[in-house]
């Protein structure tokens, strides 16, 4: 709006924080809004999609989007977890309000109700196919759902406490799950049975990741022969963020733990780039980009703002990250 005004702010770790406005003056005659800045910040380039802010003084600059779709509908309160169909076509999504919805990517339009857990659902993950979704709740219960019908097809018992995280192994023949119990568990879809504690930290795991592991790296020999019902963890690592500030990685095959790291506070989240680079995120604020064939030190440790790091995605050659702010 004409004179409509916003508010911005600079933060640099250990500096007085800035502050300032943007003020809207008119519209061009190309329909882009004419914007000015209060005194120590710059506006760079507008379009109607985007805004380029900048501080001189601390030399940075930040370029704020428009999103190009709204869903307001969907969930009630704050939602917990999302994901989207390989296909692209279906959304996810749980919520504190105790709700799992399925709806159209598209148009953010509801087309199943996900109904069975208890108390909060934590986690929600498509299957590759995009047909079936895994998910994870307070009740200590992992269950499988059809995305066509909303029908439960199986559901695991066992966790001592609240699922956390999930992961799904290849195809999805096994599911991975991890809990305030502080274990992480290999789930056989089919039989719809445990098929082993593949790490018991002592501390509940926040967050869990599977990938390939970087050929160099020493997983491990299982103690006794795999099940036959174990398809594809073969040459695969399992990352676990723990709540007690380490970051463990575990062979998923020979349970073996392969490495330990240390952080500055608890491991909420953690993700691979590639066979080598994996991510992690801290609850103060800490991105941690570390190679798993030298774990004594992080490559980088990005921190933006000490706001709780609550998730992270590969994209394109970066990553995206959600913060609690």
């Amino acid at each position: 709006r004409d004179e409509g005004e916003a508010w911005l702010s600079c933060r640099s770790p250990g500096k007085p924080t800035l502050y300032g406005s943007l003020t809207r003056r008119g519209l061009s005659s190309e329909g882009v809004p004419d914007i000015v800045a209060s005194e120590g910040f710059v506006v760079g380039e507008i379009t109607k999609k985007s805004i380029l802010i900048s501080c001189p003084h601390e030399n940075v600059s930040t370029k704020f989007l428009a999103p190009y779709t709204n869903f307001c509908r969907i969930q009630q309160k704050s939602i917990t977890c999302l994901d989207i169909s390989s296909g692209g076509g279906l959304g996810v999504s749980t919520s504190t309000d105790g709700t799992m919805k399925i709806w159209q990517a598209a148009n953010g339009e509801i087309r199943r109700q996900l109904e069975g857990h208890v108390y909060d659902v934590n986690c929600c993950r498509f299957f590759p196919s995009g047909l079936v979704v895994l998910s994870g709740g307070m009740d200590a219960q992992l269950k499988i759902w059809s995305a066509e019908d909303a029908s439960c097809v199986v559901t695991f018992k066992g966790h001592k406490g609240g699922i956390l995280d999930t992961a799904i192994v290849d195809r999805g023949r096994n599911v991975l799950s991890c809990s305030r119990d502080g274990t992480a568990r290999l789930w056989d879809c089919g039989k719809s049975a445990c098929l082993g504690v593949i790490a018991d930290c002592g501390s509940p795991v926040n967050g869990i990741a599977v990938g390939t592991a970087d050929n160099s790296l020493n997983l491990g020999t299982p103690e006794k022969a795999p099940s036959e019902r174990e398809i594809g963890t073969e040459g695969k690592i399992l990352l676990l963020a723990r709540e007690d500030k380490k970051l463990q990685g575990v062979g998923l095959q020979s349970r073996q733990p392969v490495f330990l790291f240390i952080g500055s506070d608890a491991f909420n989240c953690c993700t691979f780039l590639s066979s080598t680079y994996i991510l992690a995120g801290t609850q103060d604020g800490n991105i941690y980009q570390l190679d798993v064939r030298n774990m004594n030190a992080p490559i980088q440790v990005i921190r933006r703002s000490g706001a709780p790091v609550l998730s992270l995605l590969p994209y394109r050659d970066g990553f995206i990250a959600s913060q609690g702010n």
